[in-house]
């Protein structure tokens, strides 16, 4: 069985929604000795190529982080991590999107805990001229990797013979299956 035949790469003019139901947010982290990964319920992202220079943004709930634990999501609000109270929100704006036979780089700027740095993601675009309902659909697969201090996400426990309990360095996963905005 196949799934819908894709169209060329390129970004439709126009303005796009996310889809929550074929969407995705979320990170993975070193936790010791393998991957801890989490993601966000709450998101949106826009991707704006009504003036032919392609511009996505997006946002995600801190207090929407999923891990699995109650402790650790806890945690997560406070202080020590995201700090929820004064930063509800990460926030992502991108400043170029380059699109080269399905693949994506997009350089942007990534706002976490009051911080904002620069970033680049890589990725993949894919396109349906017309999905289930006759709507197009666009497709946004990105990932990237940041240092959680640059942030401001110091915390870590020491383990007791060396090393820390988190790496540094989190890859951060979005997949994003996009819909016409009608509104």
């Amino acid at each position: 069985m196949s799934t819908a035949t894709t169209q060329s790469p390129v970004i439709p003019t126009g303005q796009f929604r996310t889809d929550p139901v074929h969407s995705t947010v979320g990170f993975e982290v070193k936790h010791m000795i393998s991957a801890f990964r989490g993601n966000f319920g709450d998101y949106d992202a826009r991707l704006d190529n009504s003036n032919g220079a392609a511009k996505l943004t997006g946002s995600a709930g801190v207090e929407s982080v999923d891990v699995r634990d109650e402790n650790l999501a806890a945690h997560l609000q406070s202080p020590d991590f995201f700090d929820s109270e004064r930063h509800p929100r990460i926030e992502f704006t991108s400043e170029s999107i380059k699109v080269d036979g399905g693949a994506v780089t997009l350089e942007g700027e990534l706002t976490i805990k009051g911080t904002t740095r620069p970033i680049t993601a890589v990725g993949r675009l894919e396109r349906v001229e017309a999905d289930l309902s006759g709507s197009e659909r666009v497709g946004l697969q990105l990932e990237t990797v940041v240092d959680r201090r640059e942030f401001g996400l110091n915390w870590n426990a020491p383990l007791p013979k060396g090393g820390f309990a988190l790496g540094n360095d989190v890859k951060l996963i979005v997949h994003l299956e996009l819909v016409p905005d009608e509104g």
